[in-house]
């Protein structure tokens, strides 16, 4: 059983779609979050969504919030980082396209843990490309929503830092942003609109 725990992270606005953040997720003040606000780093319409936790789930919710914008006409990419191949040689996927497109950068099919300092230094800049890639579908408003599943595992393995995250999401404009991983920062609260936090729960029935 995989519980799911959800929580909005919003607890105010100065003028209209400038969110303030919660001090106690975010580590930033309701002050120093009204002086973000007014320099314009929160003015994106866009929706950032955050699927986070130790449990089983996290990438199938994001696919299944794209197959709901796909259904409703939107286009829809995923990116997926610290998978391997992941999915991107699946024939399911390929016969979602043209409405969902899936792009993977990395070509080890080796966990990251395992690789050698050799494999992850390629590895490395293949998902540099990939956030490049990512950066310029924000800029382009190419869909209307993009999903970067794993991409909270970058911050973890310290491949990012949480500010380059932050400046990443603050390109989408309108377009709304999924983004996944079984770790999360705390200081990404700081731009999340809402987070559900995953857990698998083991229990046993007793006659």
């Amino acid at each position: 059983m995989t519980p799911m725990r959800h929580f909005q992270t919003d607890i105010g606005a100065i003028g209209p779609n400038v969110p303030i953040r919660e001090k106690a997720l975010s580590g930033i003040s309701p002050a120093g979050a009204a002086r973000d606000a007014a320099r314009g780093e929160y003015m994106s319409d866009g929706k950032v969504t955050i699927f986070t936790g130790s449990g089983h789930g996290k990438t199938p919710a994001a696919l299944g919030t794209g197959l709901q914008y796909a259904s409703a006409g939107k286009k829809v990419v995923v990116i997926e980082f610290l998978k391997g191949k992941g999915l991107k040689n699946s024939d399911f996927i390929r016969r979602l396209e043209p409405d969902i497109k899936l792009f993977c950068f990395e070509k080890s099919t080796k966990p990251f843990s395992e690789m050698t300092e050799a494999e992850r230094s390629d590895d490395i800049v293949n998902m540099r490309n990939g956030l490049h890639f990512a950066g310029k579908v924000l800029d382009t408003a190419e869909c209307d929503l993009l999903i970067m599943d794993e991409v909270l595992g970058l911050v973890d393995n310290k491949i990012i830092t949480v500010e380059d995250l932050q400046d990443l999401v603050s390109r989408r404009g309108e377009t709304d942003v999924i983004l996944t991983g079984i770790a999360m920062d705390t200081r990404v609260c700081a731009f999340a609109d809402e987070i559900s936090e995953i857990h698998t729960v083991h229990f046993k029935n007793y006659r």
